[in-house]
């Protein structure tokens, strides 16, 4: 009768535990329908994609190669290899993965094993025994297996938030990537700009100096005052001036280049190619740019699929608070010996035990339906960053889109009135030459050329700079640098290791 009962009630907990094992307690992640980015308008074509600027065609992985310019590509692979960003980067994705191991190794069974030798006496009292026993050797030897049942899905969601937080991690690697090559090709961008601007400014040095020239030579005529001279000389200071905070501008830009290829500063020119150091004509993409759409934008960028993974996460760590509601089970076996080492291996020393260990905080009286109201509001949060991370990476786009377009208008403008100056300043010149003008005019002339040639070379690098500043905005750049971390990453574990 007794064993009837005995085995019933195991054939209901087994099969009690059976059915629970499919539980999963807590909600199943999806993208909320409510969240910006499935909006329509949120993946819709950029309200500034009808510039005549740009294409709709998607944008290539590797967007630098659009300048066509092998430095700029040599650059950015020796700052993929040697960043320390990425290094950073790439460490930390390593314990996003210990740390998602750990959780894994929860829902496999635990083995300890434990041997406790020790001389002493053992208290006859303790045994029923009235004499006093005799000091000997005696042992203690457990080998205990124990698996937790994960009846409520405990342990497998935490393996889910676990691996939302790997992803999570990958996404900031990503976006690492994405930030060093729009560094690397900034920097890359401002020393030849900084080279460019003092070309530039070099012109209206020797400009201003053949003219002092020319008005000594009137003086020595007859035909000029020393007022004039004065003038022109003043005039060929002020441009000069403006040599040193140029060369300095590249300089720095030469400094933080080295620095995003991970190099010391001061031996940029020892490390960087001498291309660099001699650049004197802003890289920038001549063609048509392509920029795809609102949905290609929030598929590519990082940042995105980053705030996206920390949901998924979140949403998870729902279910392992709702699982502290309910009892913690684990399935456990334990095999040893314990006794008088005289008597090891005697049958009476062996042990044995097989059984279920139930643990459960009773809900009214622990924490875990706070646990559980914190992990709600952890999840409201993250979709809220979520929203914000998307409307941002919008914001962005659009913003520099706009900025570019028009600096491409104000670029061409200021380039049609540096054509006229530079015409002026010549016709001037000549008629200054011939005594047909006067000194101010064409002191006024070489001013005008001066500052004109000064706000095209400015544009042109803002032009520059805007470029990137999208190209930064639209997010790509990581696709084919995490291929390449990947097989690296597979190489090294096939190859053995090397003493």
């Amino acid at each position: 009768m007794n064993r009837t009962i005995a085995t019933k009630a195991l054939t209901l907990t087994l099969l009690a535990g059976a059915l629970a094992a499919c539980t999963t307690v807590g909600p199943n992640y999806k993208v909320p329908d409510a969240a910006f980015v499935k909006r329509p308008d949120a993946n819709a074509p950029f309200a500034g994609a009808g510039e005549k600027a740009y294409q709709s065609a998607p944008l290539p992985a590797d967007w630098w190669r659009l300048y066509n310019d092998p430095v700029l590509d040599q650059l950015i692979a020796k700052a993929f290899t040697a960043n320390t960003d990425l290094r950073v980067a790439a460490t930390n994705l390593e314990r996003i993965h210990a740390a998602l191991e750990e959780v894994e190794e929860r829902k496999r069974p635990e083995v300890e094993a434990s041997v406790a030798p020790q001389y002493g006496r053992l208290a006859g009292a303790s045994l029923g025994i009235p004499e006093t026993l005799p000091r000997t050797g005696l042992y203690d030897a457990d080998i205990r297996v124990s698996w937790q049942t994960d009846m409520w899905g405990r342990i497998r969601r935490a393996i889910e938030a676990a691996e939302a937080d790997q992803d999570a991690a990958q996404a900031a690697a990503d976006m690492a990537h994405v930030t060093v090559a729009a560094d690397t090709t900034r920097a890359y961008v401002d020393a030849c700009t900084a080279g460019y601007q003092l070309k530039v400014a070099q012109g209206s040095v020797d400009l201003q100096q053949r003219f002092v020239k020319l008005t000594a030579e009137r003086i020595r005529a007859g035909r000029g005052t020393a007022l004039e001279s004065s003038r022109a000389a003043a005039q060929f200071d002020q441009l000069r001036a403006n040599l040193a905070p140029l060369e300095a501008r590249r300089r720095v830009a030469l400094y933080h280049l080295a620095v995003m290829t991970g190099d010391v500063p001061g031996n940029y020119a020892a490390n960087l190619p001498a291309a660099v150091a001699q650049c004197a004509t802003p890289p920038r993409v001549t063609s048509v740019i392509p920029i795809g759409d609102g949905a290609a934008l929030l598929r590519r960028r990082p940042d995105v699929r980053q705030a996206e993974r920390q949901l998924a996460a979140a949403t998870a760590r729902i279910g392992v608070a709702t699982a502290e509601l309910y009892p913690n089970i684990s399935l456990g076996a334990s095999f040893g010996s314990v006794g008088l080492m005289s008597q090891f291996n005697d049958a009476n020393t062996w042990k044995f035990s097989l059984g279920p260990l139930i643990q459960w905080s009773l809900p009214s009286t622990s924490t875990a339906r706070v646990h559980i109201r914190e992990a709600r509001i952890g999840t409201d949060m993250q979709l809220a960053r979520f929203d914000g991370v998307v409307l941002n990476a919008l914001r962005e786009t659009e913003s520099a889109l706009t900025i570019y377009a028009r600096e491409l208008d104000r670029n061409a403008a200021l380039r049609g009135a540096r054509d006229q100056s530079a015409l002026a300043a010549r016709q001037s010149a000549r008629l200054y030459q011939y005594g047909r003008t006067d000194f101010l005019s064409q002191l006024d002339a070489d001013r005008t050329l001066a500052t004109a040639e000064t706000a095209l070379a400015v544009s042109d690098a803002q032009l520059a700079t805007d470029q990137v500043q999208l190209f930064l905005a639209l997010g790509g750049g990581w696709e084919n640098a995490r291929i390449a971390s990947t097989a690296a990453a597979k190489d090294a574990k096939a190859s053995p290791a090397k003493e």
